[in-house]
């Protein structure tokens, strides 16, 4: 049973940084497979933020996000990460990795683009709070 776990949230100052890890379990990230990072605002739907998937370098971002966050993943850690820069206070919100098989015949950029329906697999969140 693939589990994730994530962490590294906490209160930061607007222009602030964060880095949230998301650690697997029952998998090996070797193996074909797409994660991606959403976030939830008060009172919002979950978004999607990033994608990234096993079989090549390409890594998809929410607008809203580029040139702020920077996903990344250590395979023998079995761990993703995002780098969260230059935080404003509209960032505030609860933040999941969310992961999936890669099917066979689909890219990471389908994930992207289909959102939270697409995967199976969640964490249980860890929250991030932007305030001076």
């Amino acid at each position: 049973q693939l589990q994730l776990v994530e962490s590294g949230g906490g209160l930061v100052e607007p222009g602030g940084s964060l880095r949230l890890s998301c650690a697997a379990s029952g998998f090996t990230l070797d193996y074909y497979y797409v994660i991606g990072w959403f976030r939830q605002a008060p009172g919002k739907e979950r978004e999607g933020v990033s994608c990234m998937s096993s079989t090549d370098t390409s890594i998809y971002y929410a607008d809203s996000v580029k040139d702020r966050f920077t996903m990344s993943r250590d395979n023998a850690k079995k761990t993703v990460y995002l780098q969260m820069d230059s935080l404003i206070p509209e960032h505030t919100a609860v933040s999941f990795c969310a992961a999936d098989r890669l099917w066979l015949g689909y890219s990471a950029s389908y994930y992207f683009e289909t959102g939270r329906n697409a995967y199976a697999y969640w964490g249980q969140g860890t929250r991030i709070t932007v305030s001076s």
